[in-house]
């Protein structure tokens, strides 16, 4: 499937302001680790504080697929809400990677020819594990009347995992190279859990299972994959059900407070960072950023060719963070020297549609503010706000765009 911004139909796209897109090649190195209350910086193996209510002393599981998830301005030839898949390589679809999180794994070879941001503009990164096998177990010790007794945990509640991770969370480590560090944090895989529950098999060893400590086993695999800690994550449970969510205090983090402009960058104060400036569909324009008469900063946007579409012109800001059935307003001061109507919306990322509001407001020739309040369909982190500016030549003035959430 070859999928093209903006609904555009085959002309070339020409994004000439804002964030850099077909950014050079961007390999990965990827890091798996454990990580306790208390842990050393900076080293792969974690070291637990005393009366940790868990050790882990092993933990490994098979990396079977990863893929990289981002927006294009170009043509592609895959459907970015499956994403590009990175690993393994085509001459290889059914490789699968051991990788101990116990022993602090480091991945570099493997993944080497990695490219996550070709022409694109990165959002997450996935990946997916299966358990090892049959006798597939993480295994340490749980802390019980102030003594360590050895446990068995049995990962096969498990079919397949995947963790998304947002772009936020994956560290560039230089211009060419970036590492994703899956880290499994062990106080929120036991948070809720009383282990004093657990009953000890006649050979001294706690084993968490379908037919042992079932109760307990249902607790800590309810935990098991948030916590990893990425972004939102989905699994297939040993009968076949898939589920998927957000973790809930990453995505906070995310989302942010009510009140919180979700616009980065609104008032232009840092030029156009944050900000796309976008022609397509034979639509000419120049954008800068000027002072008006009391020092604050505005967009200027210089229309000479209207193109085709109101699309055919456009200022975009990605990455606006939405949830779902929650009220919204989005504001953004507005003039031009001609009157007439533009295009204001946000939509997805991925498959261009609408997810917040679609309004046509008519731009009038002196400043004036746009309100508009609406509840988005669904949640999601990379929500798409747009000013289609195309269809007639003219010039715009625009400053302090928010978009913020009027409700818990």
């Amino acid at each position: 499937m070859s999928v093209f911004v903006g609904c555009s139909s085959g002309e070339k796209s020409e994004p000439i302001a804002g964030i850099e897109i077909g950014n050079p090649a961007l390999a990965l190195t990827a890091a798996f680790s454990v990580d306790y209350s208390e842990v050393e910086s900076y080293t792969l193996k974690k070291s637990a504080a005393k009366d940790e209510p868990m050790l882990l002393d092993s933990f490994s599981m098979n990396l079977s697929e990863v893929r990289s998830f981002s927006s294009y301005y170009v043509a592609v030839s895959i459907d970015p809400k499956e994403g590009l898949p990175v690993w393994p390589e085509e001459d290889a679809p059914d490789a699968t990677l051991p990788v101990s999180f116990t022993e602090g794994s480091l991945v570099e070879e493997p993944f080497k020819n990695i490219n996550l941001e070709d022409e694109g503009y990165l959002k997450e990164i996935g990946v997916s594990f299966k358990p090892e096998g049959a006798n597939s177990f993480i295994r340490g010790r749980i802390l019980l009347d102030g003594e360590y007794v050895p446990f068995e945990y049995d990962l096969n509640g498990f079919q397949k995992i995947g963790l998304r991770y947002h772009f936020s969370q994956i560290e560039r480590v230089s211009d060419s190279v970036a590492n994703l560090s899956v880290v499994f944090h062990v106080r929120y895989f036991v948070e809720g859990v009383d282990f004093k529950k657990a009953e000890v098999s006649e050979d001294g060893v706690v084993r968490f299972d379908n037919a042992n400590n079932v109760s307990l086993w249902r607790q800590l695999n309810n935990n098991f994959v948030s916590g990893f800690r990425s972004l939102r994550y989905n699994y297939v449970d040993a009968q076949g059900n898939s589920v998927e969510d957000y973790v809930k205090d990453i995505w906070e983090g995310v989302v942010g407070s009510m009140s919180d402009n979700t616009i980065e960058n609104g008032n232009f104060s840092k030029g156009l960072d944050h900000w796309i400036f976008f022609t397509q569909m034979r639509g000419e324009a120049t954008a800068s950023v000027i002072e008006d008469a009391n020092g604050d900063k505005m967009l200027k946007v210089v229309v000479t060719n209207g193109g085709t579409r109101s699309y055919s012109v456009q200022l975009i800001q990605e990455d606006v963070a939405l949830v779902a059935k929650k009220k919204y307003k989005c504001v953004f001061t507005i003039w031009s020297d001609v009157e007439g109507q533009i295009t204001a919306r946000i939509g997805t990322y991925d498959d261009y549609e609408t997810v917040g509001f679609q309004e046509h407001p008519i731009v009038k020739t002196s400043g004036q503010s746009v309100e508009i309040e609406f509840s988005p369909q669904e949640s999601t982190p990379f929500a798409r706000f747009e000013l289609n500016l195309g269809n007639m030549e003219r010039t715009f003035y625009i400053k302090e765009v928010k978009i913020y959430r009027l409700e818990k």
